[in-house]
């Protein structure tokens, strides 16, 4: 069964790293779920309730460190919340602490493209962001996706002219602390976007 439970989760994750994780969801009795991909989440935890123990589910569409950067992240919610129940914020000092010392053996074991693990460590070192959306983590992880037709908004040309995946079209507009001020095409309103968000280029704006 937990040779099963390895291959299956290899096919997800780099293989090394499949043997941790599988042991993690033995030892803490784990439902974990690989999940169809979510627009506004990568992976998710729920603690235990009414009889049901610990859930955990990560997207399917990730790629592999991309996935277990997310599961080593659920994790991290899990032990918190066995540590502190929840007396303390999900992505507070508590779960930053644990996320480290849970990311500790697949960084040994230099698991990661370098780029990736330095994009981490540096993570690491600055805990005032949660890992899935740190910008820099987010893109040395993305350079590992597969290639789709897709770019990331900071690619684009200021006033840029530029689609999303519901067909609303924008244009997009200087940058604002952490995100593009960008304007509906279709009804003038103003949004903010984040850098890293996939769009599909149409046409350069004047």
């Amino acid at each position: 069964m937990k040779v099963e439970k390895e291959h299956i989760l290899s096919q997800y994750m780099p293989a090394d790293a499949a043997p941790i994780i599988a042991k993690w969801i033995d030892y803490f009795q784990c439902e974990f779920k690989i999940a169809k991909g979510r627009a506004t989440k990568l992976g998710d935890y729920r603690h235990p309730y009414k009889g049901d123990g610990h859930k955990i589910s990560v997207n399917n569409n990730l790629n592999a460190y991309a996935f277990l950067v997310t599961t080593v992240h659920e994790f991290a919610h899990l032990l918190t919340w066995n540590d502190h129940k929840n007396k303390v914020k999900p992505h507070g000092n508590e779960w930053k602490y644990n996320f480290k010392r849970m990311m500790v053996p697949f960084l040994e074991q230099h698991i990661f493209p370098e780029d990736v693990e330095k994009a981490i460590i540096s993570y690491l070192s600055n805990p005032s962001a949660a890992s899935c959306t740190d910008l820099k983590l987010s893109r040395a992880l993305k350079k590992y996706d597969e290639l789709v037709d897709a770019s990331r908004l900071e690619e684009l040309p200021l006033h840029a002219v530029f689609t999303i995946k519901d067909g609303r079209q924008f244009k997009k507009g200087e940058k604002l602390r952490k995100r593009y001020r960008c304007v509906c095409l279709d009804n003038g309103n103003v949004y903010l976007f984040n850098p890293l968000a996939e769009v599909t280029l149409e046409a350069t704006g004047t």
